[in-house]
């Protein structure tokens, strides 16, 4: 990420005249040629009993992810049951109909894979990590979870307890506790300002029956979104869906983007502490995945990001960490994120590099690099088959085709310098702010020029 934040940041505001975006770069990653998609090859989509699948054969290697995605997320239940489904599957890892708790544990421990729980806003994940080898009877554990937990009285109240514990602690770390209270006031009254893994209200309320009556009617096929990647083949993923989760209810369940956010206002919520620096995070509203705003308002974040890493870090040393990122979502964010010991001169430096890069130009060579680094830098993060399994689906579930992943780049070179310019004019406004540190030391009148 420093690399790309300083090929950010030698993006000057110099006054060019705009013209197309960059062309006739090679390609970071595939090598084939600007302005074609290499055909995919590897992978493929279709549905077994209900449930849709995309897999990517990877002979590479010998690892294989399998990515569950329920759909729905925080916008599945009310806010006053937010934890609901993370609960419900962190307590199917205490036994099942077929494995008792001290078999799946000793099951697990003999493959050597891993079963993973990760709620967020969109879906919740519920995946296996495996070799190849290992794959069938990993997948046969997760599909038994998922279909026939034991839900013992005890063992829920031991998840519960696990969960209070897990959520009380991000209080104690800063970031944690900025993230938090940034997503509750820049997304209020919209599912992404609910947390996916709840609060300690929440999972102190819900029940054992909230689990047992969530179980029987969502665990149904039409909320199954299955992503493989790794050198498996098709026909071993039909036989092990036909053969488990396949068998699930259908459903009705639809999929849909969330509604868009609202623009209106900048607000500051402060949460005192006695820290040696102060933690600032503001998001604004981007647009949806499927916009044409959408890489462009990526590719601004990161140009604004690096000046001012170049502005604030650098050049004035009033912090060590600084950055403007971008939140992939269905519906996308932007957002500014200090940890100064000043933040109103800090806070006013940020204003000023947003007013630049809305009112003057950057340059098509300077831009072109940006995104050659970026592809270069967001591939290295993507390339293990978990990652890629994300990256399919973000594109199939925020883009209706999981074909569109592979266009990435393409949209990128496709951002010129004016889309920039537009973008920060259009979506760099009403920031709504999170302040954790001394309230004594910020203005919120500066804030409130955002």
């Amino acid at each position: 990420m420093r690399g790309l934040l300083i090929a950010a940041a030698l993006l000057g505001a110099a006054q060019t005249t705009p013209t197309a975006g960059a062309q006739g770069v090679q390609r970071a990653v595939s090598g084939a040629p600007a302005g074609t998609a290499a055909a995919d090859t590897l992978t493929s989509s279709f549905a077994v009993s209900g449930v849709n699948v995309i897999l990517r054969r990877t002979p590479s290697n010998d690892v294989v992810a399998a990515n569950l995605y329920l759909l729905g997320g925080t916008s599945l239940v009310p806010a006053a049951k937010a934890g609901l489904e993370p609960f419900l599957l962190e307590a199917t890892e205490r036994g099942t109909q077929r494995y008792p708790r001290e078999a799946l544990q000793a099951r697990m421990a003999q493959l050597g894979s891993a079963v993973v729980t990760d709620p967020d806003h969109d879906w919740t994940l519920f995946g296996t990590r495996s070799t190849v080898e290992t794959f069938d009877s990993t997948w046969t554990v997760l599909a038994d979870r998922l279909m026939r937990p034991t839900l013992d009285s005890g063992q829920v109240e031991f998840v519960r307890a696990q969960l209070l514990s897990a959520v009380r602690q991000r209080r104690d770390s800063p970031d944690a506790l900025l993230e938090y209270l940034a997503d509750s006031v820049a997304f209020a009254g919209h599912p992404y300002g609910v947390p996916p893994l709840g609060t300690e209200q929440t999972i102190a309320r819900l029940t054992l029956d909230d689990l047992r009556r969530f179980h029987k009617e969502q665990m149904m096929t039409s909320r199954m979104l299955l992503v493989v990647v790794g050198n498996v083949d098709r026909a071993r993923v039909e036989r092990l869906v036909s053969q488990s989760i396949g068998t699930l209810p259908k459903g009705s369940y639809q999929w849909a983007l969330p509604a868009s956010l609202v623009r209106e206002g900048s607000v500051v919520a402060t949460e005192s502490r006695p820290l040696p620096t102060n933690y600032i995070l503001g998001y604004f509203a981007g647009p949806p995945a499927t916009s044409p705003d959408y890489q462009a308002l990526r590719i601004a974040n990161a140009v604004l990001s690096g000046r001012l890493f170049a502005e604030i870090r650098s050049r004035r040393n009033l912090t060590y960490a600084v950055n403007a990122p971008f939140v992939e979502r269905a519906i996308s964010a932007g957002g500014l994120y200090v940890t100064t010991v000043q933040p109103d001169l800090t806070l006013s430096l940020m204003h000023k590099e947003i007013r630049n890069l809305q009112e003057g130009w950057i340059t098509e060579e300077g831009l072109e690099q940006l995104v050659q680094q970026f592809i270069t830098e967001y591939f290295l993060d993507n390339e293990t088959n978990a990652d890629q399994a994300r990256f399919l689906a973000r594109a199939q579930l925020y883009r209706g085709d999981w074909r569109r992943a592979g266009q990435f780049m393409e949209e990128l070179r496709e951002v010129t310098p004016e889309d920039v310019r537009r973008v920060a004019r259009q979506y760099m406004h009403n920031v709504k702010f999170a302040y954790v540190g001394d309230p004594a030391k910020i203005d919120k009148g500066i804030a409130a020029r955002f």
